[in-house]
């Protein structure tokens, strides 16, 4: 149900991203950010869904400022390939190609950001840094370190107990940096135990915090 499309950054990047639309008058606009695996048939799908949820929704392909067309399989290599690729950007530019899909859906309305995996993490920075009325945070390994900005919309974090690569001592000083931040520890839940298509997928958990997520985005952006 959706397109893909160009954007340009504002240092004159220019990536890819894919776009839906709702039926009729949006109630707002919302930048789905990906895993490491790239704007994958799941991240599409995720997109599509927000669409039927009424938002015009967009995904911009993060990896392009390297690799372009980046889509990687759920196995060790193509975690270890989006690690690279993760390891090779440059926080910075992210947000201007998050800023970049904002301004693709301005006319929709107020706009949220929802992350999922490295996505989470740049949801985390682009609610710091971006024009963004909330900003919703799936297991961002790097939220952590940077718990010292300061966001400028309301925030909403999902975490997994049994995440390996996010311990709970972590989430723990995430809390209690911003405790006025609602943020969810989903049991017998690892990473990625929203995707459907990865084996942690925990079919529970994902529909708990996907209804957490719409109720907020709701309340924030419409």
């Amino acid at each position: 149900m959706g397109t893909d499309l160009k954007l340009s950054a504002a240092d004159g990047h220019e990536l890819d991203a894919y776009k839906a639309e709702p039926e009729g008058d949006p109630r707002g606009g919302v930048v789905i950010i990906q895993e490491i695996f790239g704007v994958n048939d799941d991240i599409r799908e995720t997109v599509d869904n927000f669409a039927k949820e009424g938002y015009v929704a967009i995904a911009p392909a993060l990896f392009d400022r390297h690799e372009r067309d980046a889509v990687l399989d759920f196995t060790e290599d193509g975690m270890a390939k989006g690690r690279a690729l993760k390891g090779a950007l440059d926080w910075d530019d992210v947000v201007k190609d998050v800023n970049a899909a904002v301004a693709e859906i301005d006319g929709a309305g107020k706009i949220g950001v929802v992350g999922f995996c490295m996505g989470g993490s740049v949801a985390w920075f682009a609610a710091a840094n971006s024009p963004v009325s909330a900003a919703v945070c799936y297991y961002g390994g790097d939220i952590h370190a940077h718990r010292d900005l300061s966001p400028n919309c309301p925030v909403m974090f999902h975490w997994g107990e049994e995440d390996h690569g996010i311990p709970l001592d972590g989430v723990r000083e995430v809390e209690a940096a911003h405790p006025d931040i609602p943020s969810f520890v989903y049991e017998n839940a690892g990473h990625g135990f929203s995707c459907s298509r990865r084996g942690s997928y925990h079919p529970e958990s994902a529909k708990t915090a996907m209804g957490r997520t719409l109720a907020f985005l709701a309340e924030n952006v419409g």
